[in-house]
């Protein structure tokens, strides 16, 4: 996964990230008062999982980010731009494309709205509200719907929108064999080249990634995320250059 567009102005290596350092703050709105923080600044979305009724709420923890917080609401119909509606619990991280993103994961039936934050640079960075749609719009897995050009050391991929017509923006992971984060783009068209940034609106790409190789499994994770940060899509396939 995510701040896009509204994520540009905010979809992986941390230091020092932990889950122990909530306090005892009863609100969001506690948490964040009489200290500096930056609105809307990480990077962050939620699916439904594929084989299980659980949530995954995804963030990028930009290098440095510390005390990684999760937030969330009592359901959905509450007021999302409240922070006394939004409550601390203490969930596991888990690594994402070993450790470039990383996860909550959580079991609800409920729908609501979630926030996470971290500190970095001696500011408390907190996401937009994220908005948990398992029950009226579960993520579609749809590995059949992306298209790859493998004939060149440059890759295009291509794809096409499932059930949901609500996309804004497209966040594209190219990895290896290891599960290793080569690439993590955004777009707004469903297109990406690997690694032309022609059309790329946010990249989150540590340094230059390499050129594949022939012959070398290689994975491609597509989500496709709408304007409220959930995940209408989670699609992922394997490729060899031919």
């Amino acid at each position: 996964m995510i701040r896009y567009g509204y994520l540009i102005l905010a979809v992986l290596l941390v230091i020092g990230c932990s889950t122990d350092q909530v306090g005892t703050e009863s609100t969001l709105e506690a948490f964040v008062e009489g200290i500096e923080i930056e609105l809307d600044n990480v990077i962050a979305c939620a699916a439904s999982n594929e084989n299980d009724n659980s949530v995954s709420v995804f963030l990028y923890p930009r290098e440095g980010a510390t005390n990684i917080q999760y937030f969330e609401t009592e359901n959905s119909a509450v007021n999302k731009n409240d922070f006394a509606n939004y409550t601390p619990v203490t969930l596991p991280l888990q690594d994402v494309f070993n450790g470039f993103l990383k996860k909550f994961e959580l079991a609800s039936a409920v729908e609501k709205w979630v926030i996470i934050t971290f500190d970095e640079n001696g500011k408390t960075h907190l996401s937009n509200p994220i908005r948990l749609k398992q029950r009226i719009k579960p993520t579609e897995y749809l590995p059949q719907n992306i298209t790859v050009d493998t004939t060149t050391t440059m890759p295009y991929f291509s794809w096409e929108d499932g059930a949901y017509d609500d996309t804004k923006i497209y966040f594209q992971v190219v990895s290896d064999a290891q599960n290793n984060l080569l690439s993590g783009t955004y777009t707004f068209e469903r297109l990406f080249r690997y690694y032309e940034l022609d059309n790329v609106v946010l990249n989150v790409t540590k340094g230059t990634p390499p050129e594949l190789r022939n012959e070398t499994t290689y994975g491609f994770s597509l989500l496709a995320v709408s304007e409220d940060n959930w995940v209408n899509q989670f699609s992922e396939i394997k490729f060899q250059l031919q």
